[in-house]
């Protein structure tokens, strides 16, 4: 694997349930050492269902530098060999810094569509966002342990 990034989920909206809570911070102990940093940050959700003015909260946090993926119906799927082998090559192409979206309930809007670099679909169903971003952490970890030569269907 190429040098080990650092990784940003950033996701609108916070988790209420402590079983979604838990299921991500799972994942995240799991990626601990897999990554060069992992963090998760929550933007604040529009009460009005806003996507545009959530959109326009994700890219205020977005650094200059750093290659995106965006969450979205519209983007391409993958298994999990090929997000990890997307990662691998992400990373050697020299990309240190991998962010994650993952839109509110509304989706991404088209600004943030457009900054992405990827648009990763996990497949034609609809996933309620707290249980799309344990899949998220889950397929993160996944790859990284694939990256890394390991069992990772355990």
């Amino acid at each position: 694997m190429a040098a080990r990034p650092q990784v940003t989920v950033l996701c609108v909206g916070k988790l209420r349930e402590s079983y979604w809570k838990d299921a991500v911070a799972e994942y995240v102990k799991r990626l601990g050492g897999q990554t060069s940093t992992f963090s998760l940050i929550e933007v604040e959700e529009d009460t009005r269902a806003d996507s545009e003015k959530e959109g326009e909260r994700l890219l205020a946090r977005l650094p200059e530098r750093a290659w995106v993926v965006a969450c979205d119906g519209t983007g391409k799927a993958l298994s999990s060999e090929a997000l990890a082998a997307k990662i691998e090559q992400v990373c050697t192409d020299g990309e240190s810094h991998l962010i994650f979206l993952i839109g509110g309930a509304n989706g991404l809007s088209d600004a943030v569509r457009a900054r992405a670099n990827f648009l990763l679909s996990f497949g034609p169903m609809t996933l309620p966002h707290p249980l799309a971003r344990v899949v998220l952490v889950e397929q993160l970890y996944r790859a990284f342990k694939i990256n890394r030569g390991e069992a990772y269907h355990r």
